[in-house]
């Protein structure tokens, strides 16, 4: 049985993990960027401290830290079992060899979050906000990410969901890159073809792209939309 997730769960990477499957350069990481389905992720605190602009929008920000917390305990563990159960899925490194140093490594960049949440709500850096509709007028943003949501949960997320999100950020962002194109269970999504194909009636160009990243193994491309 593939890997898979009965819904979608909080889970958190770095900004060194957003660089590589984004290919974002130094260029990059000096625009106006919005973090679609951020979820617990570090990269606004990482990007704040380091003086860049972004703005993170997720359902998930309603809630407390301590709620947000007790959602991270309480998942955590089943993402790991199922690593553990598919550990010739994905591509250990390094920086993560074991299904032990992923959960570390991820609840590192929970944590870090978790510090930067309630100021960063303050100053409006964290929006609860979620696909297809986002609060925000027509090209607000220079470049749109999104990780692990769109294509990735393509069993959970219907078709009509994803075109109608990919020309939503297409709508507040200058640019857009989603990543990764596989469904959690290892396969292309079953919604890419048609996400391309909806793009074209708004004018709007669709490439996939090659990144610097592996940990799902074989989800090495973005898609990028302009």
């Amino acid at each position: 049985m593939a890997f898979s997730l009965s819904k979608v769960v909080p889970w958190g990477r770095s900004l060194a993990q957003y660089r590589s499957m984004f290919a974002l350069d130094d260029a990059d990481l000096e625009r106006r960027i919005l973090g679609c389905a951020d979820g617990p992720a570090s990269f606004n605190a990482e990007m704040t401290a380091m003086g860049k602009s972004v703005t993170s929008f997720d359902p998930l920000y309603q809630f407390s830290v301590d709620e947000i917390r007790q959602r991270i305990d309480e998942t955590v563990d089943e993402i790991i079992r199922q690593t553990r159960l598919h550990r010739d899925t994905f591509c250990w490194s390094e920086e993560i060899p074991t299904p032990e140093a992923l959960a570390d490594n991820r609840l590192a960049s929970m944590n870090r979050f978790l510090d930067d949440l309630d100021i960063g709500r303050e100053v409006g850096r964290y929006i609860v906000a979620e696909l297809p509709s986002l609060p925000v007028e027509d090209g607000s943003f220079d470049l749109a990410v999104s990780s692990h949501l769109l294509f990735h949960y393509s069993e959970h997320l219907t078709e009509q969901f994803h075109l109608d999100s990919v020309r939503e950020l297409s709508r507040v962002a200058r640019e857009v890159r989603i990543f990764p194109l596989l469904e959690l269970g290892g396969r292309l999504s079953r919604h890419l073809d048609a996400a391309i194909e909806s793009l074209k009636t708004i004018e709007k160009t669709a490439t996939v792209e090659q990144v610097d990243y592996e940990f799902q193994r074989g989800a090495t491309q973005m898609l990028r939309i302009r």
